[in-house]
C-alpha cells in the first residue's frame, strides 16, 4: 500500500462526510493504492455510527474504535500503528487543518532527497491575546527546561514515511506528550508553514492544558528534580556561612545574637539540609525517570555491502 490516511475522532460528527470527501478526492491525485484510517476516541455523538457507514460503502476506509476516551495522542499513535501505507498522512479531522494539504505535502516530500517527514507548523496562533501569549509562553518555557528542541506552533498535520513511522510507534511511553515524541524519534524532518482556521471550539479546557503542560515538562526534562538538589545546597551553603558569621562575633567580639536570629539560622540551616536530602532523592529518582521509560535507540538506515553482512 503506497499511502495510509489517519485521523481520530472526538465530537466530529459535524465534519466527518465533507473530511472523508476532500481527503478522498486528494488522495486519488496520488494514487488509488490508499487507506483513511478513523480512530474513534470514545467520542460521546455520533461520529463512530458516520464513520462505520462510510465503511460499509468504501473498502478504503478502516474504523477502529476505542473502548473509551484514552485522549487525542494515545488515539493518534494506535491509528499510526495500523498504518500500512509506505507514507502515512497524519491529519485531525476537524477541517482546522485543510485536507488539501496533503497534496502540498507530497509534492513537498517529494522534493526533498533524504526528507522523512513534513510538519505543519502555525505561521501564527489562532484565538484571543492570552491564548496567543500562554501558548508562545508554554513553547519558550519547554525549549528552555527539556533536552530536546521544538518548532514553536507545530500542529498535528504531518506527512511521514514508513520507516519513521515503524520506529516512532516503538515509543511505549504510557503518558504521551507527541510534540516531544515526534522531535524525540530523529530523521530528517521539516517545518511547512500553514494558516490554521478555526472552525470548532477547542475540546482542551484550562484544567487539561495545565496537565499537558505539566507532562510535557516531566516527560522531557529532569530540570525539576536537579533544581531541588541545587536549591538545598544554596540554602544549607548560606545557612552555614550565617551560623558560623555569629559563633566568630561571639568568640573573639563578644557580640551575642538574639535568640530569634538563632533560632531563624537553625531553621534555615534545617530547611536547606531538608531540601539537599530531598535533591540527592531526585537525582537518583531522575535516573529511574530516564531508564523505566525504556525510549528506543533509533536505527535510521543500515548500510551493508551485500545481504549476507
Amino acid at each position: 500500500m503506497k499511502l495510509s490516511i489517519v485521523t481520530t475522532l472526538y465530537k466530529s460528527s459535524q465534519f466527518i462526510d465533507e473530511f472523508y470527501s476532500r481527503v478522498s478526492k486528494e488522495a486519488q491525485k496520488i494514487t488509488n493504492d490508499y487507506e483513511i484510517i478513523f480512530v474513534d476516541d470514545g467520542s460521546p455523538d455520533d461520529s463512530l455510527q458516520k464513520a462505520v457507514a462510510l465503511h460499509e460503502k468504501d473498502t478504503k476506509v478502516k474504523v477502529i474504535e476505542l473502548s473509551r476516551n484514552f485522549g487525542h495522542h494515545k488515539a493518534i499513535m494506535t491509528g499510526l500503528s495500523h498504518a500500512k501505507g509506505g507514507f502515512v498522512f497524519l491529519i485531525d479531522s476537524d477541517l482546522e487543518e485543510e485536507p488539501e494539504l496533503l497534496a502540498q505535502f507530497w509534492e513537498e516530500l517529494q522534493k526533498g532527497k533524504d526528507l522523512d517527514v513534513l510538519y505543519g507548523v502555525q505561521e501564527s496562533r489562532k484565538g484571543g491575546w492570552f491564548e496567543k501569549w500562554s501558548g508562545g509562553l508554554f513553547w519558550r518555557v519547554f525549549n528552555k527546561l527539556a533536552h530536546i528542541k521544538i518548532s514553536e506552533n507545530p500542529l498535528t498535520v504531518r506527512l511521514m514515511n514508513k520507516n519513521y513511522v515503524t520506529n516512532l510507534i516503538r515509543f511505549k511511553e504510557k503518558e504521551l506528550f507527541l510534540a516531544g515524541i515526534f522531535e524525540l524519534v530523529g530523521f530528517e524532518q521539516k517545518a511547512f508553514p500553514i494558516s490554521k482556521s478555526s472552525k470548532n471550539s477547542t475540546t482542551y479546557n484550562i484544567i487539561q492544558k495545565i496537565k499537558l503542560l505539566n507532562n510535557a515538562v516531566v516527560s522531557f526534562s529532569s530540570f525539576p528534580l536537579y533544581l531541588s538538589f541545587y536549591l538545598g545546597v544554596t540554602i544549607s551553603s548560606f545557612s552555614l556561612i550565617y551560623g558560623i558569621y555569629l559563633v566568630v562575633n561571639k568568640l573573639f567580639f563578644g557580640m551575642v545574637s538574639s535568640g530569634w536570629t538563632s533560632l531563624m539560622v537553625s531553621i534555615w540551616f534545617l530547611c536547606g539540609v531538608l531540601f539537599l536530602t530531598i535533591g540527592i532523592l531526585g537525582l537518583y529518582i531522575s535516573k529511574i525517570f530516564q531508564e523505566v521509560k525504556n525510549r528506543p535507540i533509533i536505527e535510521k538506515k543500515i548500510y551493508r555491502k551485500n545481504n549476507n553482512e
